[in-house]
């Protein structure tokens, strides 16, 4: 979580250099960790990282940079940290400009029969990788890894992005038993200043610094920001997490504004209105929603004679997702225009999506433009328009009195059902005639799974009958997903056979596949080998075969982040078992009503024999799409209690 520490009415850079420790300067306290308190779970430990940012100007081209350098000292526990030793350093492409990373340096220092060996990095295993045209990494792996092995690199790097002056990550996913940062900035600008995250700083300090910066002989004052933290835990990741940006202990500068050196002050940080105003008549946003002109030949064959709002808002979202397929790119603008998108059919997510709203405004729908951050990106800052914040573009669609979110770039979604990496938060409704306003990006639909096995207990030991799966919401589309992946429907079934040992899949057939409305069906007859044979009394069987919970997702002590599911989640399973004549029921799993706090959820498990019938009834429901931190160590023992219940057995005696 994100929130407002201070603002800063001067800002960034100097000469004057911070208190770095010595590279390499090893001291007994660094072996030997008995004296400080760690994880137990560890496999590796920074010892010391310290890092500075200053702006600087670059005398051979008159511009200003940011002058970054990091040092940071790792001691590797065992085998499972060597990870740590493997170093990737992302640099930003801007436009013909990149960051350039200068100055590395890196060793593994070993203590071996009492004395320190020192490891250089052979400067030919450093390898760079264009991840796309936005990102280039630097990457290496440290030598000579043995466990108690202590790495060290340091490296400076030259940016030229100062809209977002360099963060500062206190925590990663290794705990941390120092790190500090200092920002050193000019009063020619001023950034917004936050610290996000649980963890709070141990100290900070500022300093001001007289004549630190001369630009054309002009001298100008800095600021000196001093952060430290101490004893910093781990981020440990867990299932159900948006970015793990979004809960690291970090501290972000923004720029809110800056002084000219021809004299006066620009504003970066707008009000809505300004961004209103950029984005409608950006030729790449605004523009493109406005391309009506290029439907109206295309509307008659596209409607099919739907003359209803909601049938025409179907069917142009159809006509959408089958004729612009998505390159890999994802953003809010379009890359190449609409009229591109749909003469190539294909295009980054915002041609397919821009086209989508200029396609529904064609056919005088009242149509709109949605601006998000996906969960892997991160949240969004509510306080004032950053519209680097945001990296996706979805399109609203309002109906008579309803709104729908829809996004066109996954084939296999439904009509009003949003991905799953859309549901993050707010997202901005950009309007072409009215003001932006932030609207709620929610799940239309539960993530819901019904299972219905009818089946007979033979003589010979197995179990035949007819398994039917119903798949609602995401389920549904998460199954569409994987069926389509393989080669065929017989081999899913062949994949989903290997996958259940205990049961033979003998026959198939799947509904609904290409109706993307409607729920999808499967019906299986199976036979399950339950016993080698009924001479035994009595019979153990255990009935949680199917979508068993095998690992509780829920781990940590202490979550100090939400559990975020993204939407509601239901899963039924009902059996109806015949038994051979003469079996009663003579012990089972304990009949079960757990609930979670504030109708947060519930488990119901019930188990009866009624006329040689064995009935099992399981019902699991997560009623919220987000628990708090607060409500994790419940959420953790409501698994518990279902995986150790899932342990017991059913067990049936013959009556003599």
């Amino acid at each position: 979580m994100k929130y407002l520490l201070f603002l800063f009415v001067f800002f960034c850079s100097i000469a004057v250099r911070a208190q770095d420790f010595g590279f390499g300067e090893i001291s007994g306290d660094d072996l030997d960790l008995k004296k400080v308190k760690t994880d137990s779970n560890a496999n590796a430990v920074v010892l010391k990282e310290f890092g500075t940012a200053s702006v600087r100007l670059d005398e051979s081209y008159g511009n200003l940079y940011i002058d970054f350098e990091y040092h940071v000292r790792i001691k590797i526990l065992n085998k499972n940290g060597f990870g740590s030793a493997n170093v990737v350093i992302p640099q930003r492409i801007y436009g013909d400009k990149e960051d350039m990373v200068q100055n590395l340096k890196a060793v593994t220092i070993n203590y071996i029969d009492g004395q320190f060996t020192q490891t250089p990095l052979d400067k030919k295993k450093v390898f760079t990788e264009k991840k796309n045209k936005y990102v280039v990494l630097t990457k290496f792996t440290m030598p000579n890894l043995v466990e108690g092995s202590i790495i060290e690199y340091s490296y400076r790097l030259y940016s030229h992005g100062l809209f977002n002056f360099r963060s500062w990550e206190f925590q990663s996913d290794i705990p941390k038993l120092y790190s500090e940062y200092i920002a050193i900035i000019p009063a020619l600008y001023t950034y917004n200043v936050s610290l996000r995250g649980a963890q709070k700083l141990s100290s900070q300090n500022a300093e001001l610094y007289k004549e630190c910066l001369r630009i054309s002989g002009r001298p100008y004052d800095c600021s000196k920001m001093t952060y430290i933290m101490k004893d910093i835990p781990a981020l440990v990741e867990e299932d159900y997490m948006t970015a793990p940006s979004n809960f690291r202990s970090a501290i972000n500068f923004e720029l809110s504004e800056y002084y000219l050196l021809s004299g006066g002050k620009k504003s970066v940080t707008k009000e809505w209105k300004d961004v209103d105003f950029e984005l409608i008549n950006d030729k790449s946003f605004g523009s493109q929603m406005k391309r009506k002109d290029l439907f109206k030949e295309l509307l008659p064959e596209i409607l099919k004679n739907k003359t209803a709002p909601l049938d025409k808002a179907k069917e142009i979202y159809d006509y959408i997702k089958r004729n612009i397929k998505r390159n890999g790119f994802i953003g809010i603008q379009s890359e190449n225009t609409i009229k591109k998108a749909l003469e190539t059919h294909s295009g980054n997510t915002a041609d397919i999506n821009l086209a989508l709203v200029a396609a529904l405004s064609a056919a005088n729908l009242d149509a709109e433009a949605v601006i998000l951050s996906t969960r892997s990106n991160g949240t969004v800052n509510n306080l004032y328009p950053v519209i680097t914040d945001f990296n996706y573009v979805i399109a609203k669609v309002n109906i008579e009195g309803k709104s729908y979110l829809l996004d066109a770039t996954e084939p296999l979604m439904p009509f009003g059902l949003l991905p799953l990496h859309c549901i993050n938060g707010q997202g901005r409704v950009i309007n072409l005639k009215k003001p932006s306003y932030w609207y709620d990006l929610k799940a239309s639909q539960k993530e819901t799974l019904r299972y219905s096995l009818i089946a007979e207990l033979g003589k010979d030991g197995k179990i035949r009958g007819n398994l039917t799966i119903h798949a609602i919401g995401y389920a549904a589309y998460n199954k569409r997903k994987k069926i389509l992946a393989a080669s065929s429907v017989d081999e899913y079934v062949e994949k989903l056979d290997e996958s259940m040992p205990q049961i033979r899949i003998l026959k198939h057939a799947i509904h609904n596949l290409d109706s993307l409305e409607n729920l999808l069906t499967e019906n299986y007859e199976v036979e399950m080998s339950a016993f080698s044979n009924l001479n035994s009394d009595p019979l153990f069987f255990n009935p949680f075969f199917i979508d068993r919970i095998s690992k509780n997702p829920f781990n940590l002590n202490e979550r100090t982040y939400p559990v975020d599911l993204g939407a509601e989640k239901e899963i039924r399973i009902n059996m109806t078992i015949k038994l051979p004549d003469n079996y009663n029921l003579a012990d089972k799993p304990k009949e079960l009503n757990m609930v979670l706090a504030d109708a947060g959820g519930r488990f119901i498990c019930t188990t009866a024999v009624e006329d040689n019938i064995l009935l099992f009834n399981q019902l699991m429901q997560l009623n919220k799409p987000i628990y708090s931190s607060a409500e994790y160590l419940s959420l953790k023992e409501f698994y518990s209690r279902i995986i150790q219940l899932q342990k017991t057995d059913i067990i049936l005696k013959k009556s003599k």
